[in-house]
């Protein structure tokens, strides 16, 4: 089973950056499409951004040009750098796995708070 694990959270102050990672293991990872959610307290999981086996990238409106999305295949590693980060940004980010059709495997996120 495929098994992804997140790291690089923590409490950082407004207009400060971070980069999470997400570790996958399993086979074939180079062909899917890996993405980033975050869920905030008391609201529902949203989509941050996305990124397929061919390097194309989308993004929430939210996060557009302050973060980046990456992925390096010879290590099965996800990026999400995070820039000029808000307050708005506190969540708990969830590295996931797309099959194709929907999200199938997802992390066990890690915690981002953004203070003022």
């Amino acid at each position: 089973q495929v098994q992804l694990v997140e790291s690089g959270g923590g409490l950082v102050q407004a207009g400060g950056s971070l980069r999470l990672s997400c570790e996958a293991s399993g086979r074939i990872f180079s062909i899917y499409t890996m993405g980033w959610f975050r869920q905030a307290p008391g609201k529902e999981r949203a989509f941050v951004a996305a990124i397929s086996r061919s390097g194309n990238t989308n993004y929430a409106d939210s996060v557009k040009g302050r973060f980046t999305i990456s992925r390096d295949n010879t290590k099965n590693m996800v990026y999400l750098q995070m820039n000029s980060l808000k307050p708005e940004d506190t969540a708990v980010y969830y590295c996931a796995r797309n099959s194709g059709t929907q999200y199938d495997y997802w992390g066990q996120g890690t915690q981002v708070t953004v203070s003022s």
